[in-house]
């Protein structure tokens, strides 16, 4: 007798194809049969799934849960919506691997995204040691990226310079140890520091151990604003000097230099693919993107790590040259854009006693004190020891629809959860796709979309029995109502659990039931095998 029977769901199976009304039965966590209706067996435990979509778990191929799926294991933000997979160590920024020094800087420069808990035990330094902390109880499954900016700590420091040989070879070392103890690939931050210090030299290398290894590389590249189609080409062509397949993390073309030249992107990306280039992206249904405030820096200025940058900001000399940099060059943090304070809103802080500002702009904050931005600016990085989280208001709709449409499209969230307020994708990005691009605004078919988030990022990390409807394969299924599935998530009130998504199953195993959390833990990381694929 199956553990669990579907009965009478449309299924959405992955591939694209057309839903067809079926039963599907569920035994020791993987899909048992999937039957005409009416025809399968009772089961131990049976759902009456009338009128009700059933499609694989959604994968999101950028999180930024690295460390709130181990502080909040029951991850309600993203198994709400239907994800039953995340991709973590993203941007280049993460908790492995490290040492006792590098993880002290990572914790400070991070900690606007992930937050910092007291107390909390750091018991890991090696990418095999976190995966094995997270196999401890968390709700959904993870895959992990190398980060390409940790490991340039661990070899490099936070000096702005190439790699020397010998830095360079223990860079190799480390991606190549965190791929062999279960990475999926390699992120890079090159908006970020340290990793914006890296050449393209210095990533052709890393990019040709990941590829023998089966990976790929995520780059979070040199520019969303001025020089965002010379960044994406950029990374094309490390791609193609590498062999390393490449995944564009939340590809976009962002800020007012880059209203209406989507198609220019789409163009380059299309141009390489049909050149034998292995290229997807992934992309959040949102306009505003989110960072930390001192992300804005030019990366002069956070040379020599977030200590060496809080001196800076101290100093009136160097800080005026900062000043020049944001507001008039345009820093390379600003992805080569002068800042416009008025995009500018803050979306949480380090230290809840300076929260007042959280949901305001910068702009508006400098107006209410009669004041300069960028003064206020200075003053906050300095109060919250960096930790300060945004938003940046910059998108363009018909971008976002363009891209989206794109065989090579998948879905990532790119969700900060730690914020006071964080963005809305966090909670929403999954069903917004469902409600808003497929049922209101027709941008792509329900069956397009649900491929999209599962079958096609699946692919990607190479994961060994995920991603379909298909029998055999691992039952990590959400269950969805087509006619009301909406996020509820907004600016105002971002921690919103979705309506419309009333059962999510990782493994078998139903975390979300009747639309409430369950308590059930069954996540694990999801490693990348010697034989290449992920399990």
């Amino acid at each position: 007798m199956p553990d669990l029977v579907i009965r009478g769901a449309t299924v959405i199976d992955g591939t694209g194809a057309p839903g067809r009304v079926a039963d599907v039965a569920v035994t020791g966590g993987r899909i048992e049969a999937i039957e005409a209706i009416g025809t399968s067996p009772t089961g131990r435990r049976v759902i009456d799934a009338t009128g009700l979509a059933l499609a694989p778990g959604f994968i999101d191929m950028h999180a930024h849960s690295d460390l709130r799926l181990l502080v909040e294991p029951d991850h309600l933000a993203k198994v709400g919506q239907g994800v039953t997979c995340e991709v973590l160590g993203q941007d280049g920024l993460s908790y492995a691997p490290v040492d006792d020094t590098t993880l002290g800087q990572i914790r400070q420069v991070i900690a606007g995204w992930n937050g910092d808990p007291t107390g909390f035990d750091w018991n890991w330094r090696s990418v095999g040691e976190y995966l094995d902390r997270l196999d401890q109880g968390i709700a959904v499954n993870a895959c992990y990226l190398v980060p390409h900016g940790s490991v340039r700590m661990l070899a490099v420091g936070w000096e702005a310079r190439p790699s020397t040989d010998a830095e360079l070879a223990r860079q190799r070392e480390l991606v190549a140890t965190g791929m062999r103890e279960g990475a999926v690939g390699m992120s890079s931050g090159l908006t970020y520091v340290p990793g914006m210090y890296a050449d393209d030299a210095e990533l052709v290398e890393l990019c040709r151990v990941v590829a023998s290894l089966g990976g790929f590389h995520a780059p979070h590249h040199r520019s969303y604003g001025a020089g965002a189609l010379e960044a994406y080409g950029e990374m094309v062509e490390v791609s193609r000097r590498s062999g390393c397949p490449l995944h564009l993390a939340h590809a976009t073309m962002n800020f007012g230099v880059n209203a209406g030249r989507a198609p220019e992107l789409l163009e380059l990306l299309d141009a390489a693919i049909a050149d034998g280039c292995d290229i997807t992206l992934d992309t959040y249904p949102y306009l505003p993107g989110s960072t930390t405030l001192a992300a804005l820096l030019p990366s002069w200025a956070a040379e020599g790590g977030p200590a060496a940058t809080l001196a800076r900001l101290r100093d009136p000399g160097v800080y005026q040259r900062i000043r020049h940099a944001m507001e008039v060059e345009g820093s390379d943090g600003c992805h080569g854009v002068p800042v416009e304070w008025e995009t500018i809103q803050i979306s949480g802080t380090r230290d809840p006693g300076l929260g007042v500002i959280v949901g305001k702009s910068m702009a508006r904050l400098a107006a209410e004190a009669g004041r300069e931005p960028f003064e206020l600016y200075r003053e906050q990085l300095l109060a919250d020891d960096l930790g300060t989280t945004i938003l940046q208001h910059v998108g363009h709709e018909d971008s976002v629809q363009a891209i989206m449409r794109h065989p090579a499209h998948t879905g990532g969230s790119d969700g900060l959860l730690a914020a006071a307020k964080p963005h809305p994708r966090a909670w929403g990005t999954f069903p917004r796709y469902l409600s808003r691009y497929v049922r209101e605004l027709g941008v792509l078919t329900l069956e397009e979309c649900v491929a999209h988030l599962t079958s096609r990022p699946a692919r990607r990390l190479k994961l060994d029995g995920r991603g379909l409807v298909r029998p055999g394969y691992h039952a990590d299924l959400v269950l969805f109502d087509p006619v009301t599935v909406r996020d509820t998530a907004t600016f105002d009130e971002p921690r919103q659990q979705p309506e419309g998504i009333p059962y999510v199953f990782v493994g078998g195993v139903a975390v979300i039931a009747d639309g409430h959390h369950t308590g059930a833990l069954p996540g694990r990381s999801l490693r990348r095998t010697p034989e290449g694929t992920t399990r």
